[in-house]
């Protein structure tokens, strides 16, 4: 742990909050998401197991003119794997790129914990598009926002677990399971989830 979450042990970045089965907000059911920040002032992070149905990143990449139609079938090989998330529905035309602590860009990088890095900015999709980026990554359209005081309220209603977070889990491509993959990591069957509080 790193010293700044051992003297704010109260917050919970660097976490996974894993939606329970009382959630009523469809947009967040069944969710797992990877807090990036977590203060006084609210929390943000990214939904990690729902994808942007009619975008991969090639196309993407192609589409904000980082990469050339020419490309195309190197991207696939290169980028093909990296899943585009709809990472929440705050600023939801604005990307995000969770990635492994092997690429930085000065000012722009937040190390968030275990080796977890965010990093908001254009020059990272360039740099994937070449193959100069990080080992690991996953592109998210948008966030999940919390106001002050707002995520301690929802946890404490039940509306969501939290539990050490996982990195092989946040890469993971297999989306569809990374709900069950997360909760059975924190040794908790899903078919066991009741609507009763607690925390892995």
């Amino acid at each position: 742990m790193s010293q700044n979450r051992a003297a704010h042990s109260a917050y919970l970045e660097g976490q996974f909050l894993v939606a329970m089965p009382g959630l009523t907000d469809s947009r967040f059911a069944r969710s797992v998401i990877y807090l990036c920040a977590h203060s006084a002032d609210g929390a943000m992070g990214i939904i990690l197991n729902k994808a942007v149905t009619d975008l991969d990143m090639p196309d993407l990449l192609i589409q904000l003119d980082i990469a050339e139609e020419t490309d195309a079938i190197r991207l696939r090989e290169r980028v093909g794997h990296m899943p585009v998330l709809m990472g929440g529905p705050v600023d939801a035309k604005r990307g995000f790129v969770l990635h492994t602590d092997d690429f930085h860009i000065d000012h722009s990088t937040l190390i968030i914990d275990d080796g977890i890095c965010l990093t908001a900015t254009v020059e990272i999709l360039r740099a994937i598009a070449s193959g100069d980026g990080p080992a690991n990554a996953v592109l998210a359209l948008g966030y999940a926002g919390w106001q002050a005081g707002q995520l301690e309220s929802e946890i404490l209603a039940n509306g969501w677990l939290t539990c050490p977070a996982d990195p092989a889990l946040i890469f993971h491509p297999a989306l569809d399971t990374k709900y069950e993959r997360t909760l059975r990591s924190n040794g908790i069957d899903p078919a066991m989830l009741s609507f009763s509080a607690g925390h892995a």
